[in-house]
């Protein structure tokens, strides 16, 4: 940046990129002339035409390192100016920019620096507005829930104990739906803010984290987790905290549609040159017609669980945003109605 600074101070050149480049093509051009023209002016002998061939041939090559060497630290604004977006894309990092100078370049560099600002204060805006009204409505629902629950602890009338069972069920649904969505928010922010490093995952301790987790969803449906860790650890780019959080949703989305007393499987295990960590379930399934449709957002493929539990229509959604963030894939398969499902979770082991 030195050099286009410098440049950047003298009047003629102070608003114009272009004439930067010129100006130092200008001076390039002239050094072989320059040169030959000392040679022939100040030589204590008369100069061959040869001799003069070979200096003018000589100085070309020398003018042209230097002009292209020239030229590349010219063009530092704009590869600083695309290194920023890169940072701000990809780590969501607001890197420092020059933005004093008049010319093309520095407008670039100014227009990149306010947008890059602009949308980070919208963002986080929007973060702490959502994180206010998420917290307000479920506060809403929660003292609702508290109500239809102290009704119901009065023991009343059947037709008030229907009435007071129902606004207990639907304030529930309105709390998942809300403690979904908050997720959902701190889980898009997150993976915005952290880029992948590869690191060594213990794949036994993921495991155990999940199976902890689930545990009182497997007991109150009298449902069977089995596990099959064929792979200790491998390194992946993925954190252990949000791969846990992925298998999480995985079994409990398969422990929703399961029958009571039936078996899901959880099964880590390497193919072709591949980590793949499946869910399988014996329960509702879906139709293959209907894969694509359950990772969409607020997805209108979702369904009332075998124990009427509800859905969101985002908890697929985010495990394929996590996953494909980190370098994996997230794949569905099911034969069909009633017929179970399998989820697999794949990452390529060396990863580029």
């Amino acid at each position: 940046m030195k050099l286009y600074h410098r440049l950047s101070q003298l009047g003629f050149l102070k608003k114009n990129y272009t004439y930067k480049f010129l100006f130092v093509a200008f001076l390039g051009i002239h050094i072989p002339l320059i040169g030959i023209l000392i040679m022939v002016l100040y030589a204590k002998e008369s100069t061959s035409p040869v001799s003069i061939l070979l200096v003018a041939l000589v100085l070309t090559l020398i003018a042209t390192g230097i002009t292209l060497f020239v030229l590349k630290k010219l063009i530092l604004p704009i590869e600083l100016a695309s290194k920023a977006l890169v940072n701000y894309r990809t780590n969501r990092l607001v890197s420092v920019l020059p933005i004093e100078y008049q010319d093309e370049a520095g407008l670039l560099m100014r227009n990149i620096l306010e947008m890059i600002q602009e949308n980070e204060k919208y963002l986080n805006e929007k973060q702490d507005l959502l994180y206010l009204l998420s917290h307000d409505l479920r506060t809403f629902a929660g003292n609702s829930q508290s109500l239809a629950r102290l009704i119901l602890e009065l023991q009343p009338g059947d037709e008030i104990t229907e009435y007071a069972d129902l606004i207990h069920q639907s304030t529930s649904q309105q709390l998942n739906f809300i403690g979904s969505f908050i997720k959902l928010i701190k889980d898009q922010d997150e993976l915005l803010r952290n880029a992948p490093e590869l690191q060594l995952v213990s794949l036994d301790d993921v495991c155990n984290s999940v199976l902890h987790q689930v545990r009182q969803q497997l007991t109150v449906k009298n449902i069977t987790l089995s596990s099959t860790v064929a792979v200790a650890e491998k390194k992946l780019l993925i954190v252990p905290e949000l791969l846990i959080r992925v298998l999480v949703n995985l079994v409990d989305n398969a422990i929703k549609f399961s029958h009571p007393n039936s078996e899901i499987k959880l099964a880590f295990f390497e193919k072709n040159d591949r980590l793949q960590i499946a869910v399988t379930d014996t329960g509702l399934g879906f139709e293959p017609s209907s894969n694509a449709a359950l990772f969409e957002k607020f997805t209108s493929h979702k369904k009332v669980g075998t124990g009427n539990e509800s859905s969101t229509g985002i908890g697929l959604y985010l495990c394929k945003t996590i996953i494909e963030k980190y370098k994996g894939q997230l794949r569905a398969q099911s034969d069909g109605i009633n017929q179970g499902a399998t989820f697999t979770v794949v990452f390529e082991l060396n990863p580029s």
